[in-house]
């Protein structure tokens, strides 16, 4: 059985297709425990998950009813009826199941690998694994479930994690010398981002080293007039030093501000 939660929620068990999991009190309870995975969540964490400062006073008694649920849904859609995956662990409850058997492992695994790869220099396999990890996720983490405050802080914290992914894909890439590829992502990159400093100074260095200096220059001012109007600040001095390189068309290994990663 295999969980996937990068995305609408859903659970694939052997050769049967993956089946979605609804939107309600259960499905919540069992993502809590599968992003814990393989910690245990105490009740108190269960429970502000799911009612925040003001749950009922039959939380503890409605909670265990959510947990009947999520073991008679997980039953049902098991090959072999007799394993339990939600388990009770006082003070709290876990899930019995291999780490790699949830997605959201699986991707931090591979960013940690890829990121590994990169230091020891080895940019092609960097981008494999980093480009797998990437491949797992089918929209927001959690789609289509209620997020409370508990699951809220484990999306910004994952949404994060999959900006670095992106982030050390495009550094190796480039170490690869494929800039002219990454101008379309990174126009992308810096639209959907566009208070992201280091996407924007990803596109200023591919544009400048594809012999494109005219527009590195316009990226940067682009930048300076969104931080402008959006928080009335100027851009950070590493990325001042990166437009005063462009401007004397310094190559990237005489540049002297810190790497982007």
């Amino acid at each position: 059985m295999q969980f996937k939660i990068l995305g609408p929620m859903e659970i694939v068990t052997g050769e049967r297709p993956s089946f979605p999991v609804n939107a309600s009190k259960t499905s919540q309870v069992l993502a809590l425990l599968l992003v814990q995975c393989p910690e245990n969540v105490g009740v108190d964490t269960i429970i502000a998950e799911l009612w925040g400062e003001k749950p009922p006073r039959s939380a503890v008694t409605t909670l265990q009813t959510y947990i009947y649920h999520a073991r008679r849904m997980l039953t049902r859609e098991m090959v072999d009826g007799n394993r339990n995956i939600v388990v009770t662990r006082p003070p709290g409850y876990g899930v019995q199941v291999h780490p790699d058997d949830i997605d959201v492992n699986v991707f931090i695994q591979s960013v940690r690998r890829g990121r590994e790869l990169l230091e020891k220099g080895h940019p092609q396999q960097a981008v494999d694994y980093l480009n797998a990890g990437l491949a797992l996720w089918r929209g927001p983490a959690f789609a289509g479930l209620d997020v409370g405050e508990v699951l809220g802080a484990r999306v910004a914290h994952l949404d994060e994690l999959r900006i670095q992914a992106v982030g050390l894909r495009i550094t190796a890439e480039r170490s690869l010398g494929r800039h002219l590829e990454l101008v379309p992502q990174l126009r992308s990159l810096v639209s959907a981002h566009p208070l992201n400093e280091s996407f924007h100074a990803h596109l200023i260095e591919v544009l400048f080293e594809s012999g494109r200096r005219a527009e590195a220059l316009q990226a940067y001012q682009n930048l300076r007039r969104i931080l402008d109007r959006e928080l009335g600040v100027e851009p950070t001095i590493e990325m001042q030093r990166l437009q005063l390189a462009v401007l004397q068309g310094e190559s990237s290994s005489a540049r002297r501000y810190p790497a982007v990663v």
